[in-house]
């Protein structure tokens, strides 16, 4: 391993810890506002390495950089009955909390509640989360993927104000060459060969620098919008009209069939109308705010599709590490493979410093934009889990009050821990299956 290479391993994993440290104070800042107590605030899990107490709350490093907690007192409700002050020999006032053990789900929920409330004192019952208005707990839980989403944001920003979106290329219809003949796209040499008939823009004589101004009096306005008139004009006849050294220029032609990929992102070959001309790329688009929000609207989009198909993906990265299936570049990979990723694009010969250092920007702005859209699943243990809970006991409470009946009164989230273990095991058998595939058989980049 490089220099290089562990250097930029160290800067991914910093720029993770930061991230987790930030989100769980994204949690901690309006919690303390709204005045529930906040005794832990935690970066990683297991052992702790070192701890300050400031105030109320203690503050520290644990073993294994794999997360992050911040402990707010009082996240599960006592059952019915169940809540109990205790006064100590010191006269101090401790909450105990009593509930029924039969059956195993029943006695996890007994004990999940009975550590939740082992050290609350008699003077926290009015600092209990459960017990702030449901707006305030769904401010406090989702503060933390917020503020993953918003150090998104400010990096996406940050990149495309600057350098600009490396995925989103500004073409100008502005003809830069125009190819000799129609070669087919698998043909692995592109060079022409005998047989290959000549392209339409060669026969209809286009010439570099000629702007496209109309295709068969349709007017353009960019090359995508150019692009898609010309495959969808199939072998049908096409009067296009260019500027040419100022001044308008009409040329007819018959655009040809030809097998293509379907997108940039898809490489089905699909029969399109083709024309032979390459347009004038004009480097990364650079934007600022809106831009980035719209940008990230698209690709928040992506993620919520990715997330509904991440299981099927986790099992064939699985197979990968188990030797029977190539591993998809494009799928899922865990902190262990970002990590891998940061160290290869810092030791990459290919990519000059401001590349690596954008490269690796955008890496950690995705980690972050992931982060924040996994946790607002609606499922326990997820802070999303929490958001739910909330939003149901706002419209039972209000439900209740339309029909002029009596508070149903707080919405006891702990019953729904059975789901919480099921998915934090699922969780941990994925990350594991991540990380076995990452060290296995790790994504190629190419580099």
């Amino acid at each position: 391993m490089t220099v290089v290479y562990a250097l930029g391993v160290l800067f991914f994993v910093l720029a993770i810890l930061v991230s987790i440290g930030l989100h769980e104070v994204g949690h901690m800042v309006p919690a303390k506002k709204f005045g529930a107590k906040v005794p832990q605030f935690f970066i990683g899990f297991g052992p702790t390495v070192w701890s300050r107490r400031a105030g109320e709350t203690e503050y520290g490093l644990k073993a294994f950089p794999l997360g992050g907690f911040v402990k707010i007192v009082g996240m599960l409700p006592p059952a019915p009955g169940g809540e109990e002050v205790r006064v100590g020999a010191d006269g101090e006032q401790t909450v105990a909390v009593r509930g029924s053990s039969t059956g195993l789900f029943t006695q996890l929920i007994s004990d999940a509640r009975a550590a939740e409330w082992e050290f609350v004192k008699g003077t926290d019952t009015n600092r209990l989360f459960y017990r702030l208005a449901w707006w305030k707990k769904v401010i406090v839980m989702a503060g933390g993927p917020t503020v993953n989403i918003a150090i998104a944001f400010f990096l996406f920003w940050g990149i495309f104000a600057t350098v600009g979106n490396y995925n989103d290329r500004d073409i100008d219809p502005v003809v830069t060459e125009v190819l000799d003949c129609v070669v087919p796209f698998e043909r692995q040499d592109q060079a022409c060969q005998a047989g290959d008939p000549a392209t339409p823009a060669k026969e209809a004589g286009l010439q570099v620098g000629d702007r496209f101004v109309s295709i068969n009096g349709t007017t353009i306005t960019d090359w995508e919008q150019l692009q898609g008139l010309i495959r969808g004009n199939a072998d049908g006849a096409a009067t296009i009209v260019v500027e040419r050294d100022g001044a308008p220029v009409t040329v007819e032609t018959n655009t040809t069939v030809t097998a293509r990929p379907t997108s940039t992102t898809d490489e089905t070959l699909e029969q399109v109308g083709f024309l032979g001309v390459v347009p004038t790329d004009l480097g990364p688009h650079v934007g600022g705010p809106l831009y980035t929000a719209e940008w990230m609207g698209s690709a928040t989009v992506d993620v919520v599709k990715a997330l509904g198909t991440l299981p099927v993906k986790v099992w064939h990265v699985g197979m990968a590490a188990l030797g029977l299936e190539e591993r998809d570049d494009y799928g899922p990979v865990s902190v262990v493979g970002g990590a891998r990723i940061a160290g290869e694009v810092a030791a990459s010969d290919q990519l000059d410093a401001q590349d690596t250092l954008v490269t690796l920007l955008t890496v950690v702005a995705g980690f972050n934009l992931f982060i924040g859209l996994f946790n607002f699943i609606p499922l326990l243990p997820l802070d999303g889990g929490h958001i739910a809970g909330a939003l149901y006991e706002a419209a039972r409470r209000g439900i209740a009050r339309l029909r002029h009946r009596p508070d149903p009164g707080y919405v006891d989230v702990a019953k729904l821990l059975p789901v919480a273990y099921v998915v934090g095991v699922a969780l941990l058998v994925m990350g594991l299956v991540l990380i076995a595939g990452d060290i296995v058989a790790p994504v190629d980049l190419g580099l």
